[in-house]
């Protein structure tokens, strides 16, 4: 039956012209998150082959996926020097590697250990795949976003419309919270105080998770959910799909910073559209000022730590 339904799903991609060759590759696949999302883009028919690396481990997650009835060819890369060979003609490349928020760690905590770990990792991209889509959700990406960009700039390879900071867990998160709300008020807009809580919530879901798994992990199968479905989102604008919208992490004019999440009209070759902001409440523009400082901040210390990058 699972086997029925894949071709199912791929005759009725055909008939809307998206059938799908790419080759998507996973940095970080052994991982909390890269497991769970390695599982999801196995069992995609956007996806032919599927290319895993990490430092340890990846043969035997990838032997674990290509028992999966699925399409997607399955193959494991494992060390810095079997890395080149895992890039080679990947159409979209999602990074997830990196150590994962523990209980009492600031996003500089984070910074110190995962910003190296993507400058290593996209130095490789820029080399080996430089044309890809370039999906990072290693943390904190407002610095690791600038990251990525400023190792592009240095081998001459840089496109902005190709290189995206995967925020899609923020949208998930909204949608769930709001949803459950509205099932108990059946109405779209919320007093106040209501507003500033739901609010509230969002931006620390990451915390009530790691708090509620005491210590033993992460938002990790949400963010594979999430890292997934911006994936997919991602390969069927490019193979044709028309109107398809994500929210992203790019570098942007919308704003007084150079890079900005909003929503994005995704195609062929990226980003064909910044949507932008759309029309603010006072309470939106409020926070939107109020987040210039610290993002100034971390798209500064991103750069400046890709310059100086080795």
């Amino acid at each position: 039956p699972l086997c029925i339904l894949s071709v199912g799903i791929q005759a009725s991609l055909r008939e809307r012209g998206l059938d799908n060759h790419a080759k998507v590759a996973v940095l970080g696949a052994s991982g909390g998150i890269g497991q769970p999302l390695s599982l999801l883009l196995k069992n995609s028919p956007l996806v032919s082959k599927l290319s895993l690396y990490d430092i340890a481990h990846t043969p035997g997650v990838a032997a674990d996926l290509s028992h999966i009835e699925t399409k997607a060819s399955v193959k494991g890369f494992m060390g810095p020097e079997q890395l080149p060979e895992c890039l080679k003609g990947c159409d979209v490349v999602v990074i997830p590697a990196g150590v994962p928020r523990k209980p009492g760690m600031t996003r500089d905590d984070l910074f110190n250990t995962n910003a190296s770990i993507v400058a290593s990792l996209t130095t490789a991209c820029a080399k080996h795949c430089p044309e890809a889509m370039i999906c990072i959700i290693s943390n904190p990406v407002n610095s690791t976003i600038p990251i990525t960009s400023e190792v592009f700039k240095k081998h001459g390879v840089y496109n902005p419309n190709k290189i995206f900071g995967v925020t899609t867990l923020d949208i998930v998160r909204a949608n769930t919270f709001v949803a459950e709300l509205k099932c108990l008020q059946n109405q779209l807009e919320f007093p106040q105080d209501q507003l500033e809580k739901l609010t509230a919530r969002i931006q620390e879901a990451g915390t009530e998770v790691v708090q509620a798994k005491a210590g033993a992990g992460s938002a990790t199968l949400s963010m594979a959910y999430a890292g997934a479905r911006f994936a997919f989102s991602l390969l069927e604008a490019m193979s044709g799909k028309q109107g398809v919208v994500e929210c992203a992490f790019v570098r942007s004019d919308v704003t007084e910073v150079p890079y900005f999440s909003t929503p994005l009209q995704l195609g062929k070759k990226g980003i064909e559209k910044n949507l932008g902001l759309g029309k603010l409440s006072p309470f939106e523009e409020k926070m939107v000022a109020a987040a210039m400082s610290e993002l100034k901040g971390s798209i500064k210390k991103g750069e400046e730590f890709a310059k100086n990058f080795k």
